[in-house]
């Protein structure tokens, strides 16, 4: 490849190191990783994810280069395209619809994703083009397609990977479909969130084929890192997660905001009331932590939102998307929560079972959970997959 401007770079060079320490970058990634620096896919104005403000912050490499540079090598989310493309100016938008991924997440995907010379890949969300052209140097020209649904996003992404000269067929088109003239694929990759996979990608990919993919429930935004292995009749994948990951969703499968309102009209009261001891924690701790992961897939079809707290108490809401049921959890400091709940789901009591039934096991990790992909739907599972249900 050409194009190699940045590499030997002293920040680039120390991410390296950082990467390799936290073994995010394994030793047979480090080619790539030296010939393909992240900073020859990042744009003029881009939005690096500033730790110490918390927030996303505009930085224009024309402007201040010496920040353009370091955040390009520091190992932050980057913002590339707010609102899908209608975003003006140099402040944030509303909502991140592209981007560049942290590092050490892009490369724990590439290690799961255990991809070898010369095999076909076909990559979910081609973005930036960097994961594309780490990728093709991996496995030699020709063999990875990428697919892209937003047309900008797709040129921009072109224009980066013929300018690093990696051999990489971009496909404007939506990737739920995958893309069949390309295949069949040894490994498939998706670089956005999914919270239901298609079987099409099975039906591209050769038996014992690898499929990557943060997925996650509707329960949150979190995901973690699917890793499936096509079956040798190709008549399913599965595996287990490697860890939870956050990445933007499909755009297909975005959820649309909860109207608070078409739930709850007037006020909590009108819905049954009880009581509980269950711990605030359980609900409002890391929102990467697998007890969540463990209630989004025991409470299927359900939205959590953990409110501010105020004047010392915090609600927890739970809204159903297959009706109007509803539950609100009131955590006071110092007393017993009070529950409301209403329509045809009990939500609340669903949420305090999945708690149990989480803690009973062990408070399981990631890692023991499982997802079964067939041409009917999806099932989750614990430790077997012979322990499924649906999802």
């Amino acid at each position: 490849m050409a194009g190699h401007v940045h590499q030997g770079r002293p920040g680039h060079t120390r991410l390296g190191r950082a990467l390799m320490a936290g073994g995010a970058l394994t030793p047979d990634w480090v080619p790539a990783f030296t010939e393909v620096p992240r900073s020859a896919f990042l744009p003029e104005l881009m939005w690096p994810f500033a730790m110490e403000a918390a927030r996303s912050i505009p930085v224009s490499r024309s402007g201040d280069p010496a920040s353009w540079l370091a955040y390009a090598d520091a190992d932050v989310p980057i913002v590339t395209q707010w609102d899908d493309g209608r975003h003006r100016g140099t402040e944030p938008g509303q909502v991140s619809t592209s981007s560049a991924s942290m590092p050490s997440v892009v490369f724990r995907m590439l290690r799961a994703l255990d991809v070898r010379a010369g095999q076909r890949v076909l990559e979910i969300g081609t973005g930036t083009g960097w994961n594309a052209a780490l990728l093709a140097h991996r496995t030699g020209a020709g063999n990875v397609v990428s697919v892209e649904v937003d047309g900008a996003v797709t040129e921009r992404a072109r224009r980066a990977l013929r300018a690093s000269g990696a051999p990489v067929r971009v496909v404007h088109g939506d990737g739920f479909r995958g893309f069949p003239e390309g295949a069949p694929y040894d490994r498939i990759v998706a670089t956005c969130g999914l919270r239901s996979l298609p079987f099409a990608w099975v039906r591209q990919a050769r038996p014992g084929a690898v499929i990557v993919a943060p997925w996650g429930t509707h329960y949150s935004n979190a995901d973690a890192i699917a890793r499936l292995v096509v079956a040798e009749d190709a008549r399913s994948a599965s595996g287990t997660f490697a860890g939870p990951v956050e990445f933007m969703k499909l755009r297909s499968q975005r959820l649309p905001p909860v109207v608070h309102r078409a739930y709850v009209p007037e006020t909590v009261a009108v819905g049954e009331e009880t009581t509980s001891t269950t711990a605030e924690e359980a609900f409002t701790g890391d929102r990467f932590g697998a007890g969540r992961f463990a209630l989004g897939l025991r409470v299927p079809a359900c939205v959590n939102v953990v409110a501010e707290r105020r004047d010392g108490a915090r609600p927890v809401w739970f809204y159903g998307l297959t009706d109007r049921s509803w539950a609100c959890a009131m955590f006071r400091d110092g007393d017993t929560a009070r529950v409301w709940q209403s329509g045809p789901r009990r939500l609340w009591d669903e949420a305090e079972a999945a708690l149990a039934w989480w803690e009973e096991r062990g408070r399981p990790a990631h890692e023991r959970f499982g997802l079964t992909l067939t041409e009917t739907g999806q099932s989750a599972w614990l430790d077997d997959p012979a322990n499924f249900w649906e999802v």
